[in-house]
């Protein structure tokens, strides 16, 4: 089995186990999804969403965050980690978005990650979910369980992001990564893999191996 066809086989088995291919953050806006994304770094999807609902009722607009203090956006986020560093960040791209683009989020790969805080991994999922666009999220989830499955020999972000787009249907990458994402919270955890009850099993190399070390009954 080719590199290509275990991905197509992989994105088959976990469509089929995870249906609804989705960001778990909750997010209304473009500009709210961005900004829940920049939350997220070092930080669960949970906690953002339970930050988000308070910050983005204070602050509605981009204007709102571009004018806003960053102690003060600090002040709804202390939870998430890094807040002083993601405050600044945060009211710094909105006045790029006001000043540079209008006050839209932008809709290219290449202009979002002209923006303060925002790498190529926030950028594509803005390009997926907000604008349909192909992207591959290389999170931590995607990095691991892409070199467990033997789809990449990497840990750098970029590499990673660049092989899966050699061997994914751009038509469904995004939701690839999503899926991926959703088994790795599941099933394919960093401390203990459930391989047993993993539907990759069968065409996971690591998955087959850690198999085949297990007592037989």
């Amino acid at each position: 089995m080719t590199k290509k066809e275990r991905a197509a086989e992989v994105e088959r088995l976990l469509t089929a186990e995870y249906p609804d291919a989705e960001c778990q953050l909750i997010y209304t806006t473009p500009l709210e999804l961005l900004i829940a994304t920049r939350l997220s770094a070092q930080c669960t999807d949970k906690r953002v969403n339970m930050v988000t609902p308070a910050l983005f009722e204070r602050f509605r607009t981009v204007d709102d965050f571009a004018e806003a203090d960053p102690s003060e956006v600090a002040d709804y986020i202390k939870s998430c980690g890094l807040y002083k560093t993601k405050a600044a960040d945060i009211v710094n791209m909105c006045i790029a978005i006001r000043d540079r683009f209008d006050g839209r989020v932008p809709d290219s790969l290449e202009q979002l990650v002209t923006l303060p805080g925002v790498g190529r991994k926030t950028a594509n999922l803005i390009m997926g979910d907000v604008y349909g666009q192909p992207a591959v999220v290389t999170d931590t989830h995607v990095i691991r369980i892409s070199n467990l499955l033997g789809l990449c020999d990497t840990r750098d972000p970029v590499k990673v992001e660049m092989q899966l787009r050699k061997l994914l249907d751009p038509a469904r990458s995004n939701d690839f990564c999503h899926r991926v994402v959703l088994h790795g919270r599941a099933v394919c955890t960093a401390r203990s893999p459930r391989c047993e009850g993993c539907v990759l099993n069968k065409i996971c190399p690591n998955g087959i191996k850690s198999l085949a070390k297990r007592p037989k009954a």
